[in-house]
């Protein structure tokens, strides 16, 4: 195992003097209080990833998104109307506010293809545009028109492929909020990726918690040991690891990794199957035949450290899309959604090349089984750190240099609920009021 030394500089850290090197403030993970103001500062204002565009293949398709951290019951539509523009409503009928879009239990997520919208409870129908187009026996109503009756929109942009809702009509546009990061990601060929594997989770400890996790490898050599041989765990266990790159632009991060066993060099380093099916942890050792993903075609944004050792990017968008890119070609994509705080669902997807023989297909699936063994491990500390800090028997803790995406993360989370606090003080009879 090659161990990665600090850049001359000597730390991460000092790179970002505003995140200080003191103990971390662990109670926005346990105060009921601040996780319904992040509900309000962050979720409310800020862009959603909530799917693909190859959900939407034609004019019509759509999909339903339930939203329980912006608000609880909240639910939306994303459609693909006929101008083929990708669209969002809240999911209600402006009749009497039936949910519009559901099959046979109103809390399921459900998604199909159809020409309009119709209500359930009284027939009103909609154009994917979102138009009232239909009010059954309209005439019993008064002087009602139904252009003033259209679905509600929800804010919606594409970047990439990748579709985003924001519940702010203030907000800035998509783009500008994703920023660098994005702007150096452009070109990536994730629309040849869509061979997909979905898993979904409900975990009891805060959104921010499990992040955390992924966002250091501090903790690889000790949770994830057992997934190694034991020669390279006990190599792991003495050297440690380091990861070689990170970076930190305005509410975003990212950290970058070596990763080349795809293939790797000693066959004896890793489990017989993975020998069998020529793939692993890091997805398929055969590279697909596709454009834009060897090391002189990738965009700036990737890789950015050109490490020869260079295995996988992991893209931390605010506040909770992960994209994570690995050198083999293939990608994966977290959501984190906070039902509470000391809940969220955990959505992790990942994504390939279409495969076009048994071996290409089983390679896929082996890597999708392997990558839930070790989500699992990361999921299966989290409940135990929630429940301890939950006692408030400790509530700092310290971050090494290898934390500081963490430390950037809690960081970032409270200035958006200190910003809204500052918002919501308003003059009221010649004095200051917090509401």
């Amino acid at each position: 195992m090659a161990h990665f030394p600090k850049p001359a500089a000597g730390s991460w850290t000092e790179n970002w003097p505003e995140l200080g090197t003191a103990p971390v403030d662990y109670t926005d993970s346990i105060d009921p209080e601040q996780w319904k103001l992040e509900q309000q500062a962050i979720f409310r204002k800020t862009w959603l990833h909530v799917g693909r565009v190859e959900r939407l293949p034609k004019v019509g398709s759509y999909f339903t998104r339930e939203m329980p951290s912006v608000g609880a019951g909240t639910s939306i539509i994303i459609v693909k109307d006929k101008d083929e523009t990708v669209r969002a409503f809240y999911n209600l009928c402006r009749h009497r506010g039936n949910k519009l879009v559901w099959n046979d239990y109103p809390g399921e997520e459900v998604s199909g293809s159809c020409r309009q919208f119709t209500c359930k409870y009284h027939a009103w129908r909609y154009a994917l545009n979102g138009d009232l187009t239909f009010i059954q026996q309209e005439q019993e109503f008064f002087d009602i028109d139904k252009a003033d009756y259209p679905l509600k929109p929800v804010r919606c942009e594409v970047w990439e492929g990748f579709v985003f809702v924001n519940f702010d009509d203030e907000a800035a546009p998509l783009a500008e909020y994703l920023g660098d990061f994005a702007k150096g990601l452009e070109g990536y060929p994730f629309h040849e990726m869509t061979e997909v594997y979905s898993y979904r989770s409900d975990i009891k400890a805060n959104w921010k918690l499990f992040i955390d996790a992924f966002v250091e490898f501090y903790h690889a050599p000790i949770l994830h040991m057992k997934q190694a041989t034991k020669e390279e765990a006990d190599k792991l266990a003495k050297v440690g690891f380091e990861a070689l790159h990170y970076d930190i632009k305005g509410d975003h991060s990212m950290i970058s990794s070596w990763g080349g066993m795809s293939p790797p060099k000693d066959l004896s380093m890793v489990k017989p199957i993975e020998r069998i099916l020529h793939s692993g942890l890091f997805g398929p050792w055969d590279r697909p035949d596709i454009k834009g993903i060897l090391p002189d075609e990738l965009p700036p944004a990737v890789n950015p450290a050109r490490q020869k050792t260079w295995g996988q990017d992991s893209f931390e968008f605010f506040p909770n899309f992960t994209l994570l890119l690995w050198v083999p070609g293939w990608y994966l994509t977290y959501n984190y959604w906070p039902t509470g705080v000391d809940s969220h669902i955990f959505e992790a997807n990942l994504y390939f090349v279409p495969p076009k023989n048994t071996r290409q297909r089983l390679s896929q699936e082996l890597a999708a089984v392997t990558f839930k063994e070790y989500a699992l491990q990361d999921a299966n500390t989290l409940e135990a750190t929630q429940t301890q800090i939950g006692t408030r028997a400790v509530t700092e803790f310290p971050l090494c240099d290898q934390e500081i995406l963490l430390r950037h993360l809690h960081h970032t989370a409270h200035k958006y609920v200190d910003g809204y606090k500052s918002e919501q003080s308003v003059t009221t009879n010649g004095r200051v009021a917090h509401v």
